[in-house]
């Protein structure tokens, strides 16, 4: 039996749900199954063997007998459901309405995308801006966040009598980092925010800082371990991947619009 995907599966929800208004559409198309004198529509069928060919599974005579097998087994438990009188209960039917609306979002999300596309000029230009962004240089750094100002000027003055910086990062507030002695790798100042990346860059190596950086987090003391050259990764390895968060951003903007127009009380 071909494996039928999650998404699939609330696809199928909604239309079984909605099988009670489609009649017209039957006439038009047919029904793959009738299951107790209920016809399944061709057309959840098509909408099915669309999701699996979506994952790369080839549509062979198979496949569809798989779809049609499911299909008729999920019609005999939703029968058995309505019989229960489950499609009456409040919860259900508020499950049912969110799965209707999954569908219809992510119909209106792949059109959007369709009608909104983002170019190859797009992408290298935001390829370009992020190299700009990232420098041409990336840093190894330990740091230790505190709450208070004075905590981290205890922090330096311990430092400076010998203290070792990975003994010290035990009290930092990044759970991240404080069990790695306030390791946080290899990266660029892109990746921290102005007031830190601004730090970073001002040491040379093997210094820490020797007044407290604050930023929005708290108070940092800062460890520059090593440097060395940035090399970005070329534009093939990448751009598939900023132009998904291209369009990501595209679609946040429309919601945002959307949002900002819409009456809401």
């Amino acid at each position: 039996m071909h494996k039928l995907s999650k998404l699939a599966g609330a696809l199928l929800l909604g239309a079984l749900i909605s099988l009670p208004t489609v009649a017209a559409e039957k006439a038009k198309s047919g029904a793959v199954a009738t299951v107790n004198g209920v016809a399944i529509p061709q057309t959840v069928a098509n909408a099915f063997l669309a999701e699996q060919e979506a994952q790369g599974t080839p549509d062979t005579p198979e496949l569809k007998s798989a779809i049609r097998e499911e299909l008729i087994r999920r019609e005999l438990l939703a029968q058995e459901a309505k019989k229960m009188g489950l499609d009456k209960k409040p919860d259900i039917a508020a499950q049912a309405d969110l799965a209707r609306q999954a569908i219809f979002i992510r119909a209106f999300i792949q059109e959007f995308v369709k009608k909104n596309p983002i170019s190859e000029e797009q992408v290298k230009a935001a390829y370009d801006r992020l190299k700009a962004q990232m420098g041409g240089t990336e840093y190894k750094v330990r740091h230790i966040l505190v709450e208070k100002e004075d905590d981290a000027k205890a922090i330096i003055a311990n430092l400076k009598k010998g203290t070792k910086f990975e003994e010290l990062a035990k009290q930092s507030k990044d759970p991240g980092s404080k069990e790695k002695g306030g390791d946080l790798g290899w990266t660029s100042t892109a990746n921290f925010v102005k007031p830190f990346g601004d730090a970073v860059a001002a040491l040379p190596k093997g210094k820490y800082t020797e007044t407290p950086v604050k930023t929005d987090f708290g108070y940092h003391v800062i460890l520059v371990e090593d440097s060395r050259p940035l090399t970005p990764p070329p534009f093939d390895q990448v751009k598939v991947q900023i132009g998904q968060r291209l369009q990501q951003e595209q679609i946040q903007k429309m919601v945002g619009e959307l949002r900002a127009k819409a009456k809401v009380q």
